[in-house]
């Protein structure tokens, strides 16, 4: 399984400068991570920092994990992610997704009606757009009648942050894959996993990625981790996309999902997501400065295994 790291948003509390969001990922690729997400939230614009990180430094997939597609028209995102991808010589994922209700309709003000035919439509204008076609679409939602004159790039990946049923049929027919967050590995193997892999080998595509998102702390204190969770990520738990497969998965919050434990702990956890047909994980690495060394620690170790195992 790869592993690839999202990048922290802030240091000391406080929003981290471009520099050092790049010196992050600076460290990311000497650590021999297979890659750098960047989240869309209410800081820096993901796309832009990718941009201007992939001209430093090299040799490393820059994922967005994810972009809202709600407040960018599909040619205009075509746009900036193929001048994206041209920029960093083609190591771009676009990781996309639909936000939630409250964020779209209160902070966007703007209709959250039939967000899975949204998404369909989107791509529908997307998708030949990054790759190079022209594009005539009438949608109910939304239209365009456009084709890019775009520099030489490859179209970049697109992974599909995926959780319900429609949803992952969606992710399995149109996109190369999934991000999911605060998904358990018991709901990726009976849900995730079967419902994307059959939709994409109907749709005669290659097996998909499935990019789990996860919280993760290495540990000697997991009760103190745990609070911690409970602190930085348990009002993900409110969120019904988020909520309803933390029902499947049987639990509570938030951290009874995350990574938490000794090493030998957490590489059980791990090779539990795996097994549940996780292909990539996509950590978030979280506690004191004392845990984050040891986590980055651990899973640099868990990538050292991977590359030293025969094929």
């Amino acid at each position: 399984m790869r592993i690839g790291v999202i990048v922290n948003e802030t240091v000391a509390r406080r929003p981290a400068s471009i520099d050092q969001l790049i010196e992050q990922v600076a460290g990311i690729r000497r650590d021999g991570f297979s890659a750098a997400i960047f989240a869309q939230r209410s800081g820096v614009d993901a796309l832009t920092v990718i941009a201007l990180v992939g001209r430093v430094v090299p040799d490393l997939e820059l994922a967005t994990g994810v972009v809202p597609i709600y407040p960018r028209h599909p040619v205009a995102l075509a746009q900036q992610a193929l001048t994206v991808q041209a920029a960093i010589a083609d190591r771009l994922t676009l990781g996309l997704g639909l936000s939630h209700k409250p964020v779209v309709e209160n902070s966007w003000g703007l209709s959250f009606e039939s967000p899975v035919e949204y998404m369909r439509d989107y791509l529908a204008i997307l998708q030949p757009l990054l790759h190079g076609d022209a594009i005539e679409f009438d949608g109910r939602q939304i239209k365009a009648r456009t084709q890019l004159s775009m520099p030489d790039a490859a179209p970049p990946a697109v992974v599909l942050a995926a959780l319900g049923e429609r949803m992952l049929r969606l992710a399995g027919s149109d996109t190369d894959g999934t991000a999911t967050w605060m998904v358990g590995p018991k709901t990726l193997a009976s849900h995730v996993t079967p419902i994307i892999t059959a939709a994409a080998s109907a749709a005669g595509r290659p097996s998909p990625r499935i990019i789990v998102g996860l919280p993760i702390c290495v540990t000697s204190d997991p009760e103190a981790a745990r609070a911690r969770a409970e602190r930085g990520f348990g009002r993900y738990g409110s969120l019904p996309s988020y909520r309803a497969m933390l029902d499947r998965e049987g639990a509570t919050s938030p951290v009874d999902v995350a990574l938490i434990g000794s090493e030998s702990e957490v590489e059980a956890q791990l090779a539990a997501i795996e097994h549940a047909g996780g292909t990539e994980l996509s950590a978030s690495v979280f506690g004191s400065s004392e845990e984050h060394l040891r986590t980055f620690e651990f899973l640099k170790a868990q990538v050292a295994n991977v590359r030293s195992t025969p094929v």
